[in-house]
C-alpha cells in the first residue's frame, strides 16, 4: 500500500509498505479521507520522531475486525482517532482525560492516516472509533477530532449568550473557534491572524471584525465592545507576541485560554497581581477526549457547525508533498484533505 512518509514539511515521499496485519482485538480501515492538521505541520515538533507516517484526522470504511471485535463491522463508515484516554485513572475520572498517561504516550494508530489501510489498535477501537451519521460526508469527518479539541476548549472557558471573543490565530483551530463561538450566541468576535487570506475567511465565518497581527487588538476590541475588553481570549498560535497581546486584551472577570502555547522554553513575563486583583481566569486545554469528538459529530451533523467550507484543497496520496507545502505556506489554503 501507498504511504506519505514524514521527513520534514519539504521532504514528505510516497513510499509502499504492507498492509497491515491485525490481531484478534484489532481492525483494518481502508483510508477515504484524512486532513493535513496544523500540528502535522510544526516542523520542530514533528521532526523529532520523523521520518513517520503521520495523519490523525482521519475517516475511512472498515476492511477488517479481529476475532474479538464485537461492535464494528466490514463495511462500517467510521472516524477514528490516535489516542484515546485510559477512563480509568484518577485524571480520567476527574475530567482531565488528555492529561491521562495512556492518552499522552500511546499511538493506537499503524502506521497513520496517511496510508491507504490503518491499522487501529488497544483502546482506541474501544473509545476512540465512532459511526459515522448518515448525512456526514468522509471529508466532514475529518473535522470531528480538530472540532472536539476546540469545544473542550470552549467548554473550559463558558462562552456565554452576549460574550465578546477575541481569537488570536486563525488557522483552522481559531477558525473553527470562530464558527463554534458564534453558534453558541456570542455577541463581537474579534479574531486576529498575520495572513489577510485567513483574516477574510474569520469575517466570513463569523468574525464581527478582524484586525492584523502587528496592531493592538486591545484598542479592536474595545472598538467593538463598548469600550470594554474581551470577556473571553482564545490564543490560537503559538507566537509569542500574541500570547503576550492575548493576556492584555482580557477584561475584568474574564478568562484567557491557551489553546496553543509558544515554543518550549519561551517564557512570558507578566505580573499576576492585575489577574489576582481583577478575577481573571487563565486556562488551557490540549486534545479531545472521546466525548469532545461525540459533541463534535452532533455539532457537524446537525449543521450548527458547518466544516465542509473550510475545505480548500482536496488531493491524493501521490499529491501529499504538494499538500504539506500548501499545508506549511498557509498562503491561501485553509484546510487540505488526502482523500483516496
Amino acid at each position: 500500500m501507498k504511504v506519505g512518509m514524514y521527513y520534514n514539511n519539504s521532504d514528505v515521499k510516497v513510499e509502499l509498505q504492507p498492509i497491515p496485519e491485525i490481531g484478534a482485538s484489532d481492525i483494518l480501515v481502508k483510508t477515504v479521507a484524512c486532513g493535513i492538521c496544523g500540528s502535522d505541520v510544526l516542523e520542530w515538533y514533528r521532526i523529532k520522531k520523523a521520518p513517520l507516517v503521520l495523519g490523525h484526522e482521519y475517516a475511512g470504511v472498515i476492511s477488517a475486525t479481529g476475532t474479538d471485535v464485537k461492535n464494528f463491522k466490514i463495511g462500517m463508515r467510521v472516524f477514528a482517532t490516535h489516542h484515546v484516554p485510559c477512563g480509568e485513572c484518577y485524571y480520567c475520572k476527574s475530567g482531565h482525560e488528555t492529561a491521562c498517561v495512556v492518552f499522552q504516550s500511546k499511538n493506537n494508530f499503524a502506521p497513520g492516516g496517511f496510508s491507504e489501510y490503518l491499522k487501529v489498535s488497544g483502546k482506541s477501537v474501544e473509545t476512540g472509533v465512532m459511526t459515522l451519521p448518515e448525512n456526514m460526508s468522509f471529508e466532514q469527518a475529518t473535522f470531528i477530532e480538530p472540532l472536539g479539541t476546540v469545544a473542550r476548549g470552549q467548554r473550559a472557558l463558558h462562552i456565554k449568550k452576549g460574550d465578546c471573543v477575541l481569537v488570536l490565530g486563525c488557522g483552522i483551530a481559531g477558525l473553527l473557534h470562530v464558527k463554534l463561538a458564534k453558534a453558541k450566541g456570542a455577541g463581537v468576535i474579534i479574531a486576529t491572524d498575520t495572513n489577510q487570506y485567513r483574516l477574510d475567511a474569520a469575517k466570513k465565518f463569523g468574525a464581527h471584525s478582524v484586525v492584523m497581527a502587528g496592531q493592538d487588538p486591545a484598542e479592536a476590541v474595545k472598538k467593538a465592545n463598548n469600550g470594554r475588553l474581551a470577556d473571553k481570549v482564545i490564543i490560537c498560535t503559538g507566537a509569542k507576541s500574541a500570547a503576550e497581546q492575548g493576556l492584555q486584551a482580557v477584561d475584568k472577570g474574564g478568562c484567557v485560554l491557551f489553546f496553543a502555547v509558544p515554543k518550549p522554553g519561551e517564557t512570558i513575563a507578566m505580573d499576576f497581581n492585575p489577574y489576582w486583583r481583577d478575577d481573571i481566569s487563565i486556562k488551557t486545554s490540549y486534545g479531545a477526549a472521546p466525548r469532545d469528538n461525540k459533541e463534535a459529530i452532533e455539532l457537524i451533523s446537525s449543521g450548527l457547525v458547518r466544516v465542509d467550507d473550510m475545505i480548500t484543497h482536496t488531493l491524493g496520496i501521490d499529491e501529499i508533498a504538494k499538500g504539506f507545502k500548501l499545508a506549511a505556506e498557509g498562503k491561501e489554503c485553509l484546510k487540505v484533505v488526502i482523500k483516496e
